[in-house]
């Protein structure tokens, strides 16, 4: 278990990143064999990633809430995440055409995505009594005190300001 660090902290990272929540949803969960193979899928994909960190992930974590899954990831770029999504050679693209040849629109697995291009400056966070976690597991942790104390400060430059 990763240490919990017994204080007010929040994560910071030079330049930007990108934010991605993928997930799956089990629509008819009789139907093992159309689900299952879309659940094991992402474990496979993050071994990849995490196996060649020049790829670009820069951290993953799974929850579960049956019947939905969401793996929140963190990228370095845009770029490095839609390259991978693309590459021939890895195991996203292969997966993707499996499951829209088995799957497709039939109703019985939901998948979903979300893309969130964060800039420099464009987020805020705070941890307290944690591990590493989120953001933090990936970025420099610093101690959330003087211009780090509140919400707005953390947000170097508020949308509109």
């Amino acid at each position: 278990m990763a240490k919990i660090v017994a204080r007010r902290v929040c994560a910071e990272r030079e330049g930007g990143f990108v934010l991605f929540l993928i997930g799956m949803r089990v629509n008819r969960p009789w139907k093992i064999w159309k689900w299952l193979p879309v659940a094991l899928s992402m474990p496979r994909m993050i071994i990849e990633l995490y196996k060649h960190p020049e790829l670009g992930l820069l951290h993953a974590r799974t929850q579960f809430g049956f019947p939905n899954v969401v793996v929140t990831q963190y990228w370095e770029s845009f770029e490095k995440l839609e390259a991978y999504a693309k590459a021939r050679d890895l195991t996203h693209l292969p997966v993707w055409q499996a499951f829209n040849k088995a799957v497709g629109s039939n109703g019985d697995v939901g998948i979903w995505h979300e893309t969130y291009v964060i800039e420099p400056g464009k987020y805020e966070n705070i941890y307290n009594n944690m591990p590493p976690y989120g953001l933090g597991a990936c970025a420099t942790i610093v101690d959330a005190v003087g211009g780090r104390q509140a919400a707005r400060q953390r947000v170097k430059e508020s949308a509109g300001a």
